[in-house]
């Protein structure tokens, strides 16, 4: 994990550190020395090195002076994060990713889901960019708190959260409605984002209860897939909050 703010809140949701890299000069900035006074509290190695060092270390990413080295990332189970979403409130709010491959766009997605207040994200286990150093930085910091799920079959996954209660929504430009449009915002909700370019594959899309569009201008031919899943859940909480 590169740069000081997603190394910051690394450190400060109590993720286990292996090891914090800092450049020679960096310990007076705040948040890198938040940083290692975590790293010294619980016992982390901390090492002071030439910029070049973390340049190497960092494989050419924007750094910023500080690099956090941290075990393999913990994927949830699906089954226990509704659990523990229904545990919070009776509309959980979960987001899917159908083979999106970008890992700027999955950091995006899960910083979005921190800040729209959903409980989870489900990523295909195949096909799919996974959580890595670049996904923490572009997510600055959000999965920390959001928990990932990772699944081998996303519309079996799909298929049985629907049996448990739950109404999938697809995201896509040709939807059958207009996302502001959405009657099932106040229900728990998976809101599905398909591929880059591609959009929802075929099987996902005939598992979605619904498809919605979001209504952009037509020199524009469609939106990123993170821009989308951002937009998407900015809605469904505008909505929740008109019906609550």
């Amino acid at each position: 994990v590169v740069g000081r703010n997603p190394v910051a809140e690394v450190a400060a949701a109590g993720m286990p550190m292996l090891a914090v890299y800092v450049a020679s000069g960096m310990a007076n900035d705040a948040r890198v020395s938040e940083v290692m006074q975590a790293a010294t509290v619980a016992g982390t190695q901390l090492r002071e090195i030439q910029r070049s060092e973390l340049d190497a270390i960092s494989d050419g990413k924007n750094h910023q002076g500080i690099a956090l080295a941290v075990p393999p990332f913990d994927y949830a189970d699906v089954h226990d994060v509704v659990d523990e979403a229904r545990e919070r409130t009776a509309t959980p709010l979960l987001v899917a990713l159908d083979g999106v491959t970008d890992p700027h766009n999955l950091g995006a997605v899960i910083r979005s889901a921190g800040a729209f207040g959903a409980d989870g994200v489900v990523i295909p286990t195949r096909r799919a960019a996974g959580v890595t150093a670049a996904v923490w930085k572009v997510s600055a910091g959000a999965a920390a708190h959001v928990p990932v799920a990772r699944v081998t079959n996303l519309v079996r996954t799909l298929d049985e959260l629907k049996k448990d209660g739950f109404f999938v929504v697809g995201l896509d430009g040709g939807g059958d409605i207009q996302i502001e449009d959405l009657e099932l915002a106040d229900r728990p909700l998976v809101v599905v984002t398909g591929a880059e370019g591609a959009g929802l594959s075929r099987l996902v899309r005939a598992t979605c209860d619904v498809v919605a569009s979001i209504p952009i201008a037509r020199r524009v031919e469609s939106l990123n897939a993170a821009v989308a899943t951002g937009i998407g859940l900015y809605e469904v909480a505008r909505l929740r909050r008109l019906d609550s």
